[in-house]
């Protein structure tokens, strides 16, 4: 007969269920977190004492103390100025890092356009120096941490990326525009950080379906896909709450779903895949914009969106071609993984306003009417910062999951001095 779990195994996950709820849900009284988590008083108070003598969360009188007569509930916050974790956004055009505290609050940040081939005299379109793109964000992140002071302690650090990502070692297997072959892009900048805590390297598009379901338009949907552009288009699938990885971590690769089979050759180099049909340089190319730099950014996506809103018949054209594409891809994921929620992030987040009407006409002709019946279409409500976000809780997990004991390790592994 197997044992039942131990009274420290108990403690442990009370820990965690109590931080976690205050730093998804924010502040909440002694009583809101008995009746949430289903605890008694005592302890929530036994427990809300461990992770404030830990610096993790604080306790406080109400700002505004109700009607209620007798003593008020303390309310106990996330310590977010004092707890924090590094979060690393890697866009196809720019560089993105942010030291966000615990609670899910952005203290600060630092942005930069993503480095080009290092010579500067690379052929068009030349892959770029991966150790170059990890000096500039160990260079950005250093100087968040110097910011943040001695009293304040980082806890984790993730990084999105919008490549292919292997989950055993979070090893890129596949980056656009980077030779990123042999390169352990999470260990060069966690050694060149010198901080004591790993850096993960994960799929944007997976980290930016986990934001939205954890604070953004999913919040309360346990089945939702959410679909990133940025030059190429990812997916990520939160199915029965828990993100879907598959065997290896590629699971969510949507953007190589064919969708119009002999159509634009994709650089995966099959025909029609979603990716080739509604990408950025896609976009472009029917709008009549080729002159774009060779890696266009979002800047150049709204501006063809503008101009199909002010009456351009060429950008028009082209959105309402690109919008047929997406609602095809978006019907065949509906009638696939019947989601509650569909939510279009990154560039797509301006695709979809702009076509939405075409988007949602192809996906009533092309999907199920059952499955289709519920779902609903959404843009990403964290905007441009959804993969960060992501990145961030990500980052937080193992502090979550086990508070005490992994400030405990922090406190007694010597820090290294971060790489000047």
């Amino acid at each position: 007969m197997r044992a039942g779990p131990s009274q420290e195994e108990i403690r442990r996950h009370n820990l965690g269920a109590l931080l976690r709820f205050v730093h998804v849900r924010g502040p909440a009284s002694r009583a809101t977190l008995a009746e949430t988590l289903g605890l008694n008083r005592s302890t929530i108070m036994a427990l809300t004492s461990d992770l404030t003598a830990a610096g993790l969360v604080r306790e406080e009188l109400p700002r505004r103390p109700g009607r209620r007569a007798g003593r008020p509930s303390l309310v106990v916050r996330p310590e977010s100025t004092r707890v924090y974790v590094l979060a690393f956004d890697v866009g196809v055009d720019r560089l993105t890092v942010a030291r966000v505290g615990l609670g899910g609050v952005i203290l600060d940040r630092r942005e930069a356009a993503r480095p080009a081939a290092g010579s500067g005299a690379a052929a068009p379109g030349a892959a770029a120096d991966p150790h170059e793109m990890v000096s500039a964000l160990a260079a950005a992140a250093r100087s968040l941490v110097r910011k943040a002071g001695d009293e304040a302690t980082c806890v984790g650090a993730a990084l999105a990326f919008p490549g292919i990502v292997r989950r055993s070692d979070d090893r890129v297997m596949f980056g656009p525009n980077l030779d990123v072959r042999g390169v352990a892009v999470g260990e060069v900048l966690s050694r060149r950080l010198g901080l004591g805590v790993p850096v993960a390297v994960c799929n944007d598009a997976n980290l930016g379906a986990l934001a939205e379901h954890e604070r953004g338009a999913g919040v309360g949907v346990n089945d939702l896909i959410y679909l990133h552009g940025d030059v190429g288009v990812g997916g990520g699938i939160i199915t029965g709450g828990r993100l879907l990885g598959g065997e290896d971590g590629y699971g969510g690769e949507i953007g190589h779903m064919v969708v119009n089979p002999g159509g634009r050759r994709c650089a995966c180099g099959s025909r029609g895949c979603l990716e080739a049909e509604v990408g950025e340089r896609t976009l472009l190319d029917l709008a009549g914009r080729r002159e774009s730099p060779q890696v266009p950014g979002r800047e150049a996506v709204r501006a063809v969106v503008d101009a199909a809103a002010r009456g351009d018949v060429v950008a028009r054209d082209a959105l309402h071609r690109v919008g047929t594409w997406l609602g095809r891809g978006v019907a065949d994921l509906v009638n696939i993984f019947n989601p509650g929620m569909v939510i279009f992030g990154g560039t797509l987040r301006d695709v979809y306003l702009g076509a939405a009407a075409q988007v949602r006409s192809v996906l009533a002709t092309g999907a199920l009417a059952a499955p289709r019946e519920r779902v609903k279409l959404r843009t990403a409500a964290l905007a441009d910062d959804t993969t960060l976000v992501g990145a961030a809780e990500f980052a937080f997990a193992d502090v979550l999951s086990d508070p005490v004991q992994v400030l405990a390790r922090l406190r007694t592994t010597p820090e290294d001095a971060p790489v000047p």
